[in-house]
């Protein structure tokens, strides 16, 4: 991938990561995903960020921004978990981090790889295999001309020269490469140990016998200690499904 064009600015572009901790879901439902977006409108105002393009996952959330301040960066992203981890902690009863650690950022160099990182960012959804990038509801790729909308989409447009340009590029098949939240990889072993002394139980299977009051507070604890869903899985013989709704 092409690096070494001409820089966009004496200010700053940053593709930002956020994670479920644990890779657990961060968003259950609809209204969470608009209280996000919400939170994402309110402080970029506030902290003078430009939203350049977004896609929410259900356990991630890549953006990418422009920021005039480099430490309006960490204060935006501050003021969105500590808002949004309120809010989903008292909605689902839970307790304990629900983003793994402090954001992942990387800096946007030079305007192929400001295209590469929009273009990645909207195309999570088809890469995922959930939806194609026009029909999904939780990117930027069909506000861009929306009045008075807080995402600022008119420098990507312009670099590949016009909106119908924009639409045939972010569609394209290509082999982007950008930044991914790369995850502490944790043992079985520690996992177990971890699950003994934090539930008191001799194996996981033990979950399975537990009221479903008490097996998803027993989920919940898990992840937010740092287990995976798919190891919580393999180690307690629970469904994923039931596992990320917990």
């Amino acid at each position: 991938m092409p690096r070494c064009a001409r820089r966009l600015g004496d200010k700053g572009y940053l593709h930002v990561i956020a994670r479920g901790n644990g890779q657990q879901i961060i968003f259950e439902d609809d209204q969470d995903y608009y209280f996000y977006i919400k939170l994402m409108s309110r402080n970029s105002k506030e902290l003078d960020i430009t939203i350049c393009s977004y896609c929410l996952m259900s356990n991630h959330v890549h953006m990418l921004i422009y920021y005039s301040e480099h430490d309006n960066v960490a204060e935006f992203m501050k003021k969105i978990g500590i808002r949004y981890s309120y809010y989903y902690n008292k909605k689902y009863d839970r307790t304990g981090h629900l983003f793994q650690g402090r954001y992942k950022s990387e800096l946007v160099d030079s305007e192929e790889y400001f295209l590469s990182v929009n273009r990645y960012i909207l195309q999570n959804p088809l890469k995922a295999g959930i939806s194609t990038v026009r029909d999904y509801p939780w990117s930027s790729y069909n506000i861009y001309d929306r009045k008075n909308s807080f995402v600022d989409a008119s420098l990507f447009i312009d670099l590949l020269g016009g909106h119908d340009r924009y639409l045939e590029y972010v569609n394209a098949t290509n082999e982007d490469v950008c930044m991914e939240y790369c995850y502490e990889k944790r043992s079985d072993k520690w996992a177990i140990d971890k699950m003994k002394s934090l539930l008191n139980v001799e194996s996981g299977n033990e979950l399975r016998m537990f009221s479903k009051e008490a097996r998803d507070k027993a989920i919940r604890a898990l992840k937010s200690e740092g287990l995976s869903v798919r190891q919580i899985a393999r180690l307690t013989g629970i469904g994923r499904g039931t596992i990320q709704k917990a």
